[in-house]
């Protein structure tokens, strides 16, 4: 019989117990023989043995070892992270945007509206959204084909500015979600949830980051958990992530 593997860890004041032994992930994969095209039309990801005069990178076509060479667009392939950067043009980078990797967060079920917008009033309705620094939102519907879909052309929900800033004055430090962007996918470069989220035009957010292209199984319960967010120290606005979520229970 395993043991199981329990932490307890103060957050803003409180106490909460993280089942570290069941790990959820939320990331979409980038496999090797698909397109991994998701949004806005940019070049599908390559994932490829490296090819050069007297080397292949391939132990089934005759190398000595594999070694793969990879191109991508973090903000169309596939589960990604973003700083600041992406929307201002300030000396940060990705990878030293966020104050800490491991986040307690919030994970809430939300249908869009007719109009295809989350709302602030959708969010205040469903749940608290307070003494945490993380959101997460997962969105109906949810069928298993939102994880291979390519979302380019297909005008998908998205939060409006009020819903943002919602987050932002309920401490919200880092949102995901399980759409292509939390913005219209053409708005004219106005992108006002994510200037909302990052407060632009205010008290900058330096260390606040938002994840795209999420995928969250039903199986999964909306409720509290440690989100362990895994980004590369690229030297770029965003990078792709590996998002992992621990149960937590309030002490």
């Amino acid at each position: 019989m395993c043991a199981s593997v329990h932490a307890v860890i103060e957050h803003r004041g409180q106490r909460w117990s993280v089942e570290l032994d069941r790990p959820l992930n939320i990331t979409l994969p980038l496999r090797r023989n698909s397109s991994n095209r998701r949004a806005y039309f940019l070049p599908p990801s390559q994932i490829a043995p490296v090819r050069t005069q007297g080397f292949i990178g391939s132990i089934a076509e005759g190398g000595t070892v594999n070694c793969d060479q990879i191109v991508l667009s973090p903000h169309g392939n596939g589960t990604h992270t973003e700083c600041l950067r992406h929307v201002a043009d300030v000396p940060l980078w990705i990878g030293d945007a966020p104050r800490s990797f491991l986040v307690l967060g919030q994970l809430l079920t939300v249908q869009p509206t007719a109009e295809a917008t989350i709302t602030a009033v959708q969010l205040a309705a469903i749940g608290q959204v307070e003494g945490v620094s993380a959101a997460i939102l997962r969105t109906l519907p949810n069928d298993p084909g939102k994880a291979e879909r390519d979302w380019s052309g297909a005008n998908p929900p998205y939060l409006t500015e009020e819903a943002t800033q919602l987050l932002v004055e309920r401490g919200i430090e880092h949102l995901l979600v399980d759409l292509p962007s939390i913005d219209p996918e053409s708005d004219g470069g106005a992108l006002r949830a994510h200037r909302a989220f990052w407060d632009v035009s205010g008290k900058v957010r330096l260390h606040a980051t938002i994840t795209e292209l999420c995928y969250i199984p039903d199986a999964i319960a909306d409720g509290f958990y440690l989100v362990q967010l895994g980004i590369l120290p690229l030297e770029s606005d965003a990078s792709p992530s590996h998002v992992v979520l621990y149960p937590a229970q309030r002490l």
